[in-house]
């Protein structure tokens, strides 16, 4: 597991590089052409007779989740087709609802594999990058409140979705079975502490609690470092989100504006989901704490953002 995780690190690093010196003018050119691919990588992973397996494809020894090469394209179009735009974004018609069934259409492959965690954040994203854009709040809220009964429709219609969702609400009645998760992560970040018990010395991570290295890494950092460990991880990602917001404010136009924010917005969404569900404020989800959590699609997408967040910083200062 670590070697792999090292494996993605030096392939994430490497795409950071690169796309840190690539003029983002010209990688939004190829935003149609990687847009499609991450759709038809995602198809495959629900044909019954291809080589996924639900979420990931087989690479040799690795895996790939196509989805997160989704979430990097989809903010590279909604920058590049929201700049388009201009002020017709303020238009439901032409500015909005191009993109709402984009999302559509996103949401119909994802929900098959199933991972509504992912639709959720791909959701939030195509949201936030039309508010930045200028749509009209109005127009926004009104897909929000259609899109509630659907998320509750997707969940009652999933058994595994409606019982996570019921002990959500009520773990300690679903102890073992679907609330076990949030119980053991409660007890983990509950028993850190101040100080926590030191740095490798979890108990949760010893088979107690589940995905320890993905979803819930969190926990064992808040059993082995406690809160003050927790809150030096969580300010330093905020901080990488700030920043992500005043490299928008210096970007030197439009499209390296849409895509700091955009770049910003996703990593700090993500951020707080993750958070809320280790205490136990959201419901499970399956999404990933970026930079910390094992997933080696995760990580190299992440720091792939990352290079063309200090792109858009490199042409703002020079500007």
């Amino acid at each position: 597991m670590v070697i792999r995780q090292l494996i993605a690190a030096a392939v994430g690093i490497a795409a950071l590089l690169v796309l840190s010196s690539w003029d983002y003018h010209r990688l939004v050119e190829f935003n149609d052409l990687l847009l499609i691919g991450g759709i038809l990588l995602t198809i495959l992973t629900i044909l019954p007779f291809g080589p996924g397996d639900g979420r990931w494809l087989p690479l040799g020894p690795f895996t790939f989740q196509p989805t997160e090469a989704v979430k990097f394209s989809l903010i590279l179009f909604l920058a590049h087709s929201l700049t388009r735009k201009g002020d017709k974004v303020k238009g439901f018609l032409e500015g909005v609802l191009p993109s709402l069934v984009l999302l559509g259409v996103l949401a119909a492959i994802v929900i098959v594999q199933p991972d509504l965690g992912m639709i959720v954040v791909l959701g939030a994203i195509t949201l936030a990058m039309l508010f930045f854009a200028g749509a009209r709040l109005l127009h926004l809220l009104s897909i929000v409140a259609a899109g509630i009964p659907l998320v509750y429709l997707a969940i009652r219609l999933a058994p595994y979705r409606f019982a996570r969702l019921m002990s959500f609400l009520n773990p300690e009645a679903y102890s073992q079975s679907t609330g076990y998760q949030t119980l053991q992560s409660l007890i983990a970040v509950g028993s850190g502490g101040l100080l926590g018990r030191g740095l490798g010395s979890s108990h949760a991570k010893l088979f107690y609690l589940p995905q320890s290295h993905n979803d819930f890494i969190m926990s064992v950092v808040a059993e082995e470092l406690g809160l003050l460990g927790v809150l030096a991880i969580t300010i330093l990602l905020a901080l990488l989100v700030v920043r992500a917001f005043r490299i928008a404010e210096s970007a030197a136009d439009r499209l390296g504006q849409l895509l700091a924010m955009g770049i910003g917005f996703a990593l700090g969404f993500q951020v707080l989901v993750n958070l809320g569900v280790v205490v136990g404020l959201l419901p499970v989800t399956g999404l990933t704490l970026p930079f910390f959590s094992n997933g080696g699609s995760s990580l190299i997408v992440t720091l792939a953002l990352i290079g063309v967040l200090f792109n858009v910083s490199k042409q703002g200062e020079r500007s």
